[in-house]
């Protein structure tokens, strides 16, 4: 399912209008988003390439899934169903928190979202939509922070800004477990 519109808000998240995705994304209009970080039972984080054929950051590593909510949807069901859409499977998400960032990008292109960033666990098979999609991988949160270091151009902006609030609410999360944090 093509999601064509976006719900422009302000820096509080509240909505000011509707506009195609496309003409939001070349104004650089704040549109209302959502980033989904899933995680497997050994704590591992859950990673997709972006497929080439994206309208902007084709080919780069991010977290598990992210779009923007269709209007009149509630931001966790439009996360729910893109992972379904995306990744093919279904699992609970809760709320960890929100930011707000602008990224430009080469081809004229301007992300700037009032981006939710959801969390869930999952264990079990992946049916990749290869059209969102390339390759998906789960990696220890150790890992992920020192190749953000090393090589930080294989990484979506937005991923960059996240990762250490979640980083931050996994070590909180896993504390008292028997996953060693590094």
């Amino acid at each position: 399912m093509e999601n064509d519109k976006v719900i422009l808000v302000t820096e509080h998240d509240d909505m000011v209008g509707i506009m195609d995705k496309m003409e939001a994304h070349k104004q650089g209009l704040l549109h209302r988003a959502f980033s989904i970080f899933i995680f497997n039972t050994k704590g591992e984080m859950l990673l997709q390439q972006r497929a080439f054929s994206k309208y902007h950051s084709g080919g780069l590593w991010t977290n598990a899934c992210c779009s923007h909510p269709m209007p009149g949807e509630k931001t966790k069901d439009a996360a729910q169903r893109r992972l379904m859409e995306e990744l093919g499977f279904e699992t609970p998400v809760e709320k960890i928190f929100d930011f707000v960032y602008k990224a430009s990008f080469e081809n004229g292109l301007t992300e700037h979202e009032f981006d939710h960033v959801f969390a869930g666990e999952y264990e079990g098979k992946l049916n990749i939509n290869p059209d969102e999609v390339n390759e998906v991988c789960y990696k220890e949160i150790s890992e992920i922070k020192e190749t953000l270091q090393t090589h930080p151009q294989k990484y979506t902006a937005w991923f960059h800004l996240a990762f250490p609030k979640i980083e931050e609410w996994w070590k909180n999360r896993y504390a008292d477990s028997t996953i060693e944090v590094k």
